[in-house]
């Protein structure tokens, strides 16, 4: 399995934050570690190692879903950029994406232009601006943009 590259997993850590006691996120899903939902119960508790096993397992599956959407030619940065885009949202809103389809197309500054349009969150029902989803697709528009 391709690696995933060491900015991309930094762009990951500094948007989740690193939280080793469980959490519920904005969207009400139990989190722990550096934005890891699988199995997450209120109440447990991790390490830093097992934190960081989490994300690179967390990411190298968000990779293996860009891996089957995208159909064009990436960088290991850009690559990267998208896996941190589908941890956060999923592989479902990347594949209906205008993103991808621009991408697909080898539009890479259209698909760009794509990723700060993905910063909104329902919180107790009403669509929200977050600025923390404001501050990541900007570092992934960068990690991107780098290729």
């Amino acid at each position: 399995m391709k690696p995933i590259h060491p900015d991309a997993l930094a762009l990951a850590r500094n948007a989740e934050g690193l939280y080793l006691n469980a959490y519920l996120c904005p969207a009400g899903v139990p989190t722990i570690g550096y934005g890891h939902t699988a199995g997450v119960k209120m109440g447990q508790r991790i390490t830093a190692s097992q934190a960081e096993n989490f994300l690179l397992e967390d990411m190298a599956a968000a990779a293996a879903q860009v891996d089957k959407l995208v159909k064009v030619p990436l960088t290991d940065r850009q690559r990267g950029a998208l896996a941190s885009f589908v941890f956060n949202l999923g592989a479902g809103a990347l594949g209906s994406s205008t993103l991808l389809r621009r991408l697909n197309q080898r539009d890479y500054a259209g698909a760009a232009a794509e990723f700060p349009k993905w910063v909104y969150a329902t919180v107790n029902g009403v669509k929200t601006q977050l600025p923390g989803l404001v501050k990541r697709r900007a570092a992934e528009v960068k990690l991107f943009e780098k290729g």
